[in-house]
């Protein structure tokens, strides 16, 4: 059964809630989010999923936010180590691991609500993407205490990256608070300051992005109503996204996408509109045409995977694992990490050491 599609428990009305349980700050958004699955409120989320009360709370379509209180922690060889950055979405905090170790080496806690997507820089700092609360947040390589925060007032972000040529800081915006308005790609320059805000025509719902080798940018989402996939680019120096038509293939719920070797591979969380199957298309980019597939067997809902070389990291929300995949083959996992701290795993990014 599928968990969440990408940002489930946003599809209600959400309140934080302090330390002494007073309601700070309320949002709540007329129309619900597009999601894959049959789970499409958050009532029927399981219980401990976000980290709040659910009964009650999911009946009044209110869910309390409880950020992670305990402190933050970082392995004193950590910064010599090649980490992988896991934000864990149910338990408001991001995990880290050595890479490839896989051996828990810090927490990091206290400004997340609802971390979804994380994306790393040339220097191994590493960005995380509240999809709750507007706070986009940089980490050092091995730091516990926030070096940068951005504001993305008005909407609910999903995913992130990090131009290589420019420094850029490239956030997608689901969609906005109220749901009267479509999504968006907001582009922080050298990752700093207000955002440039550009729609994506054709597109309501805005979820991952990437970029090519020559520098083009390339974000996936849902077009009007959720009616369908869709892959666009905006090209280097350019003001405006061109849809890309896919031939070859179907892809039925947008995942994350990433440039590996000369193709771009774009995530499905629903392959073949199996609700028990995710699966990872390597595409032309630009050209649109889907030359292969990987079917990441044994799956319920990879979301944002990291493809590192012949691997492929794919954390499961909805199992509470994070499987590894060989790359392009697919199949089987070769290897399943585990730990009892996960909640919601949503996105990986490898940071390496400098």
């Amino acid at each position: 059964m599928r968990i969440f599609g990408v940002i489930g428990i946003a599809a209600v009305a959400v309140m934080l809630s302090g330390c002494g349980g007073g309601s700070q700050s309320q949002l709540a958004p007329s129309s619900p989010f597009q999601q894959s699955g049959a789970l499409s409120r958050v009532g029927q989320l399981p219980e401990g999923l976000v980290n709040t009360a659910m009964s009650g709370a999911a009946e009044t379509g209110v869910v309390a936010l409880h950020p992670d209180h305990g402190p933050s922690w970082m392995a004193p060889d950590a910064k010599a180590q090649n980490l992988l950055y896991l934000t864990n979405y149910g338990a408001n905090n991001v995990l880290v691991f050595s890479y490839p170790q896989d051996k828990l080496v810090g927490t990091l806690t206290g400004p997340f609500y609802l971390p979804d997507g994380d994306c790393t820089d040339k220097k191994g700092d590493v960005w995380m993407v509240n999809n709750a609360f507007e706070g986009i947040v940089e980490y050092q390589h091995g730091g516990t205490t926030p070096i940068a925060t951005l504001q993305d007032p008005g909407y609910y972000a999903n995913a992130c990256v990090v131009d290589p040529t420019t420094g850029n800081l490239i956030v997608t915006n689901h969609q906005t608070y109220s749901g009267s308005g479509p999504g968006n790609v907001a582009i922080y320059t050298h990752a700093k300051g207000n955002a440039e805000l550009y729609p994506v025509a054709g597109v309501s719902f805005v979820y991952f992005c990437a970029f090519d080798d020559k520098g083009n940018l390339y974000v996936d989402g849902l077009t009007s109503g959720g009616a369908g996939f869709q892959l666009a680019e905006l090209p280097k120096g350019k003001k405006t996204f061109t849809d890309i038509p896919l031939k070859g293939g179907t892809i039925n719920f947008p995942g994350n996408i990433q440039w590996v070797g000369k193709y771009m591979a774009v995530g499905d969380q629903e392959y073949q509109v199996s609700p028990e199957t995710s699966a990872i298309y390597q595409t032309t980019g630009a050209g649109g045409k889907i030359v292969g597939v990987t079917r990441l067997k044994g799956s319920i809902d990879v979301i944002g995977f990291w493809i590192d070389g012949t691997t492929v990291i794919g954390p499961e929300g909805g199992t509470n694992l994070v499987p590894f995949y060989k790359y392009p083959a697919g199949g089987s996992p070769i290897k399943t990490l585990k730990n009892q701290a996960f909640n919601g795993p949503f996105t990986a990014a490898i940071s390496l050491a400098k």
